[in-house]
């Protein structure tokens, strides 16, 4: 019997490209690594087998852990509390070649992929998620179950609100000491925005300089 069972909960794309940093990090270690999802999903994936939630807490192992590999973070936020009432410690994943320089305070459950970087003087809540070729520059606040998309670029003295999503490949403009940039909580900053000023909680921002995305109401196109 493996010493850990290790969940990655979550067997999306995500999910499996987080499997190999949890081997990666586990290497040596007498683990065995699942897959923990409810949906509609294969047996196996990647070589490991996919449990339902019940399945996972039913296995007979001395330690079980978990990974939440899920974009959403909401729904992280709402497995996190139910594997925490169910006495399931968290796993935090951090790649091999992630960099992490001075004064750098992150929270329980973080995801850090390849080719991240923190640099100095940074605060990180809970479960965070950095995906490939993202970076946190120097005195910057980021919240819990912030979501960063592949290369996220937060320049420094930036306050990241919970629940924020920063979509792939945004741009966010340093702020200052005395007045930092903030990105509201809820908010979501879409794929490619350069943000240049403060976003207001909940709403989302697109383009090159970011506005505020309002839908295009029904009516007949030209």
């Amino acid at each position: 019997m493996a010493e850990v069972l290790v969940g990655i909960y979550g067997a999306s794309g995500f999910g499996r490209e987080v499997l190999p940093l949890v081997r990666e990090q586990l290497k040596g270690s007498s683990a065995e690594f699942v897959f923990v999802d409810d949906g509609d999903v294969p047996a196996a994936l990647n070589g490991c087998p996919v449990l339902r939630y019940d399945e996972f807490l039913g296995r007979d192992s001395p330690e079980k852990r978990i990974v939440f590999a899920i974009a959403n973070s909401v729904i992280r936020e709402k497995l996190a509390d139910k594997c925490a009432k169910d006495h399931i410690n968290t796993l935090a994943i951090k790649a091999d070649n992630t960099v992490i320089l001075d004064e750098v305070e992150v929270g329980k459950g973080a995801i850090l992929c390849h080719f991240t970087q923190l640099t100095s003087n940074i605060r990180i809540g809970k479960y965070f998620h950095a995906n490939i070729y993202s970076y946190v520059a120097h005195d910057c606040v980021i919240g819990d179950y912030v979501t960063f998309a592949p290369a996220v670029r937060c320049n420094g003295n930036i306050v990241i609100e919970d629940h924020a999503y920063i979509g792939t490949g945004a741009i966010i403009k340093q702020g200052t000491p005395d007045e930092p940039l903030v990105i509201g909580k809820g908010a979501v900053v879409g794929m490619g925005a350069v943000v240049t000023k403060d976003v207001p909680p909940g709403v989302t921002v697109v383009g090159n300089p970011a506005k505020v995305f309002e839908p295009r109401k029904g009516g007949a196109r030209s």
